[in-house]
């Protein structure tokens, strides 16, 4: 990757929509070279756009799952919750037994009959405890910052904020897709809906205004140089944990930190450049925290699913 490919990379973490022309008046580069970039990092695997709903406009609740494997299970419990429409994320831990997921309470798929009945019941399932996230510091922090305000500002969407929103059997269907491909066209996201070119855009319009569907860049940390990521479980003093919250939000290292209900109640995932670097992160930046009683750290081993759904092919543009 170079400059152009950060930008790019950038560009779209501003606005997963944001058309190649706007793009590329931003980056004063060609429609052309934009266009090619993307094609080609998206062909590689190296990148992807993927559309959300945002459960919590919903009135779901966010989970943080942990599991224990049995070793010769993990993989495939891992590979079958990414492939589940009410998991967000799923990564393997430690030395591959364990696997950490995200889940949306209330899915299309029922998330209550996930976490309260069919893993407690998974013979090769050995431990599991579930967190309700309370609060969110911090969320999916980007790793790329390299435009200007003034080239961010001219790509970032003006979206005024709707207050109502509700979901049809169409913007399922329309979700779908942009789950796989969050840049899908209109002409595919109408197929699938069976609503018009027109009916389609305004309803992108508006979900995406009432903070209802929501773009990420998925890209693997590799790519941008980051080799260690952890996942952390902290016991943090009760008067302490809105302001240890806040704390590590303000940490470049940290991507997303939450208050959460269970026996650890603030939960982080970073990504330092190295294990080096995220020994000198433990020790120098958390461990100093006054209210911190207990650190639980599980290296992420590999990630399965990173945002949205699991991408059916890498080689679409």
């Amino acid at each position: 990757m170079d400059a152009v490919d950060y930008a790019l990379v950038h560009a779209l973490q501003i606005d997963g929509r944001a058309s190649f022309r706007t793009i590329a008046d931003a980056l004063d580069v060609s429609e052309h070279t934009v266009a090619r970039r993307y094609r080609k990092l998206r062909a590689h695997g190296v990148l992807r756009v993927a559309g959300w709903l945002n459960g919590q406009r919903f009135g779901r609740t966010s989970w943080s799952v942990r599991l224990v494997c049995t070793p010769d299970a993990a993989n495939q419990v891992a590979e079958a919750l990414a492939r589940r429409d009410d998991t967000v994320w799923v990564r393997l831990l430690s030395g591959g037994t364990e696997i950490a997921c995200g889940v949306q309470e209330g899915g299309d798929q029922d998330g209550d009959a996930l976490l309260l009945k069919k893993l407690p019941r998974t013979p090769r399932i050995v431990a599991m405890s579930a967190h309700a996230t309370l609060h969110m510091f911090a969320g999916w922090r980007s790793r790329v910052a390299v435009l200007t305000d003034e080239q961010a500002e001219r790509i970032r969407p003006a979206l005024p904020y709707e207050k109502e929103i509700s979901l049809s059997a169409q913007d399922r269907a329309m979700a779908r897709v942009l789950a796989q491909d969050g840049r899908a066209g209109y002409g595919e996201l109408a197929a699938a809906s069976g609503w018009s070119h027109t009916t389609v855009r305004r309803r992108l319009a508006e979900l995406r205004s009432g903070d209802a569907l929501r773009f990420d860049v998925e890209i693997s940390s590799q790519a941008l140089g980051y080799h260690a990521e952890a996942w952390l479980w902290m016991k943090v003093e009760p008067s302490a944990l809105a302001s240890v919250g806040e704390a590590m939000a303000a940490h470049p290292e940290a991507d997303v930190v939450a208050a959460t209900t269970g026996p650890t109640n603030l939960m982080a995932g970073v990504t330092c450049r190295d294990t080096r670097d995220l020994y000198r992160y433990l020790t120098e930046r958390v461990a100093p925290l006054h209210g911190v009683r207990e650190l639980e750290t599980a290296p992420v081993i590999r990630t399965v699913k990173r945002v949205g759904t699991l991408p059916s092919s890498t080689s679409q543009g």
